[in-house]
């Protein structure tokens, strides 16, 4: 099993999630409103730092996981650098 972690800026939440419909993934966690700092600036969700983050949790088998990653990657190549992170990590079921 596998774990997609993906970090992105909450204006891209409509694209993400059309993402995971692609991949016909239905279960997923959703953090919204996340701070950070990172290649795409600062987001703080203040006037001087305005913006948020979304952060979005999907655990799966690996082939979701390299469409979900793949689909990602062709995302981010139409937006530059602003946008949208993915991180896989292995995930072990403990219950």
């Amino acid at each position: 099993m596998k774990m997609v972690m993906l970090v992105y800026n909450e204006a891209l939440d409509n694209e993400v999630m059309e993402i995971l419909d692609s991949c016909a993934v239905k279960n997923y966690t959703k953090i919204t409103e996340v701070f950070g700092c990172g290649a795409s600036g600062t987001h703080l969700g203040t006037d001087i730092w305005p913006g948020r983050n979304n952060l979005l949790y999907v655990a799966g088998e690996e082939e979701v996981a390299k469409k979900i990653i793949a689909a990602v990657r062709l995302l981010r190549k139409s937006l530059g650098v602003e946008g949208v992170k993915a991180f896989l990590m292995p995930l072990e079921e403990l219950t």
